[in-house]
Formats: structure tokens, sequence, C-alpha cells
């Protein structure tokens, strides 16, 4: 097991691990924690990395405590104006939250701040989900005239059932903490003054599992109800591209664009 202090910071991602306990922490101040194409890259080169070192256990987080992640960052990815652009992003975020979700040491989401569309894609590739009180969790993409395309409707499915599923992805709706907690998409809820500590001990505790065990038992979960589903990825990716392509897309992502600049 890892025992020396290992700190490591690229333009979008730090990476930190200690005695055991690697935590991922984006830090995109400036876009709210939105995930662009460096993002992707840094997060792909730090899955790499850990996934040759005896991990214990893999924390997710943002910075600071407004957003997790507030999903694709638009400024970047609305570079992206044909289908097989959009597959092409699609797919690569998608297999990312793949590796993220079947990382074989147990994945927390810390959930520090708001986590919308993409962002709530994110946390639920995690294994498991603490969240502070005061942060919101919703599958906001169809606001934007397309459909969560990382995973997030087959993993959201899988937790909370499809009827709800429908109900969440299909409105767009955006839940508390708490009520994300009633329904199972979210596990724990600390309040804000001791939600560091509590996702720092829930995820040390992983750590200090005898070596091997985490990764065994999540073996063995798993095996009954994986987080990842390959095998529906052409699909869904392509029924969201030819969304993205469409006009409601553009006219829903103009239209935040402008209120988002004051215009």
């Amino acid at each position: 097991m890892i025992s020396a202090i290992v700190s490591e910071e690229s333009a979008e991602l730090r990476v930190d691990v200690a005695d055991g306990l690697a935590v991922l922490t984006i830090d995109r101040p400036q876009a709210r924690n939105a995930i662009g194409f460096g993002t992707m890259d840094d997060l792909e080169g730090a899955l790499d990395r850990l996934a040759k070192e005896p991990v214990g256990a893999l924390v997710i987080r943002g910075a600071g405590d407004a957003a997790f992640v507030s999903g694709g960052d638009l400024k970047e990815l609305s570079r992206i104006r044909d289908e097989a652009g959009a597959i092409a992003m699609a797919t690569r975020m998608r297999r990312l939250l793949d590796r993220l979700a079947s990382f074989p040491a147990p994945v927390i989401a810390a959930v520090n701040g708001h986590a919308l569309g993409g962002g709530a894609e994110v946390a639920v590739a995690a294994d498991v989900r603490v969240a502070a009180a005061d942060v919101r969790i919703g599958f906001t993409q169809v606001r934007l005239g397309i459909m969560p395309a990382w995973g997030g409707a087959e993993r959201l499915a899988e937790l909370v059932g499809r009827s709800r599923a429908l109900l969440l992805v299909g409105t767009g709706r955006v839940l508390d903490a708490a009520d994300a907690e009633r329904i199972g998409l979210v596990d724990v809820v600390a309040p804000r003054e001791t939600f560091e500590q509590t996702w720092r001990t829930l995820a040390a505790d992983f750590a200090a599992l005898p070596e091997g065990a985490g990764r065994a038992i999540k073996d063995v979960i798993a095996a009954v109800k994986p987080n990842d589903h390959p095998m529906l990825e052409t699909a869904a990716v392509r029924r969201f591209a030819a969304l993205w392509v469409g006009e409601d897309h553009w006219r829903a992502a103009d239209a935040l664009a402008a209120q988002r600049s004051g215009a």
C-alpha cells in the first residue's frame, strides 16, 4: 500500500496520493469545474498512472464548495458542430467514466458542490456518493435539448429504478441532497461543516482495508451489478449526437450563453 505522499498538478486536475488513498480534484474555478478537452486529457493520464499503483480507494471531487462538476464546458464543446465530432467526444468521455466506474478499488464521489448535467454523470460513475447537505444534483441535459451520453442514464436507472430515472432525465428535475439520498442517488449526506471530514474518514476506511480486500469486495459486487455498460455505448452516443446537432440544442445553448454573459 502507498504510504508516501505524492502530489501532482496539471492545468485542470490535481492528483494527491497518501496512505493508499488517491484524490482527484477537478480544479477549473473559471468554469465551475466544467469538463473540457484538457480535463479529459488530465483525467485519462491520472487514471493511467493510478492503475499501476496499489491504491486502496479513489476519490473524485471538485475544487471549492460551489460546484462538484457543472457539466461539460459549453464554451469548449460548442466547437463541435457535426455528428461525427459529437460521437467522438461523447465516446471518449463515456469511456473515461467507464474506467472510473470499473477502477479496481472502491471509488467515492465527494460531491462538494452542485452536480448538474455531465456532473451528475460523473457522480454516478463512482461506487459511493457522499454529498454536502446544501448541494443539488440533477440530469439537466434535456434543458439544452440533449440527453446524457456519458453512461449516466444507464447508471442512474441501476441506482434509482427505471421509472425514477426516466422522470429525472426526461424532466431535468434538480434534487436537493436530502431528496437524492431518499431515492438512493446519494448514499451519505453530511452537514457542510463536517462534509470534508465525513468523506475523508470513509475513504480512509476503504484505503485501510487489508491489501486487496477492497478490490476483492468490489469485484464480487460488480459481478452481480456492474457499473459500466459498454454494450450500450454505440446506441447511446449516436442518439446523443443526433440531438447535439439539432436546432433545438443550439437554440437552447445560445440562450444559456446569452444569459450567462448578461446579454
